[in-house]
């Protein structure tokens, strides 16, 4: 990558490749620099049998604090579509793809973030994790797939509520209604994921990557149509308020944009 502070570090062992997101200026929000890395790692892990689970982490005591709002510059329809359609190779990947993925969650886990952590099939949090959609903030709708992967995780009804109040839920409550599949003490989420990730690596296959695929039926669909919602957000003026907004450190006035 072009910026030596922007990285995704990778470390292998049995099987199971860890990735950990480290952008430590934006708590690893998730730049399109961050992005392409990402997709290029998932996808050559994709052919390397010698791959069998991936954990997903972020550096700093904080998963992913969402999209990188300094970087949203979206002038013209083409450019959106784009845009959608380059970050969605990650969630094909994640979603659909033959490889387990295990998210192991410290700290903030927003927008963007919780989008990648619902594309993972488990979701390992330690106890100071918080998890919120945040999308309306910045007068965006949740993308990343995050309308296909949030509702099949806790229900459409709950996701409805996470998508339009944007409150943030502690590790607890979110394992309660199944947005986290296991709670661990601070600091230990990783160890724990990794743990979940050798047990992946060690079963069969095939079976796995079945199963994946049936689960991730109707994701084509719902992503194509994130494409184009999400587009016309980008250039709408609520977008621009909630940027503005947001760079500024104000609360964004969206009446009657």
């Amino acid at each position: 990558m072009a910026d030596a502070t922007m990285r995704v570090a990778e470390a292998r062992e049995d099987g199971v490749l860890a990735l950990t997101l480290d952008y430590p200026a934006r708590r690893n929000a998730l730049a399109m620099p961050l992005r392409e890395e990402l997709h290029r790692i998932l996808d050559a892990a994709q052919s390397d049998r010698d791959v069998r689970a991936i954990v997903l982490t972020g550096a700093g005591g904080t998963f992913c604090s969402g999209g990188d709002i300094s970087g949203m510059d979206v002038a013209d329809t083409p450019t959106g579509l784009e845009r959608m359609r380059r970050t969605h190779r990650i969630i094909r990947l994640m979603v659909a793809g033959r490889i387990p993925i295990v998210a192991a969650v410290e700290g903030w886990c927003v927008g963007a973030g919780l989008s990648l952590a619902c594309a993972c099939d488990t979701v390992v949090a330690a106890e100071d994790a918080r998890f919120m959609a945040g999308f309306g903030k910045v007068g965006l709708m949740a993308d990343l797939g995050l309308p296909f992967t949030l509702p099949a995780r806790i229900g459409p009804g709950r996701a409805r509520q996470m998508f339009l109040y944007g409150t943030a839920l502690d590790a607890a409550a979110a394992e309660r209604i199944g947005l986290v599949d296991e709670v661990v003490p601070k600091g230990a989420a990783l160890a724990a994921a990794t743990g979940k990730a050798r047990f992946l690596a060690s079963q069969a296959a095939l079976p796995i990557a079945l199963t994946k695929q049936v689960l991730a039926e109707g994701l084509d669909r719902a992503l194509e149509q994130e494409r184009h919602f999400q587009t016309a957000a980008f250039l709408g003026a609520e977008h621009a308020e909630g940027k503005a907004a947001f760079l500024a450190k104000r609360e964004p006035d969206f009446r009657g944009r």
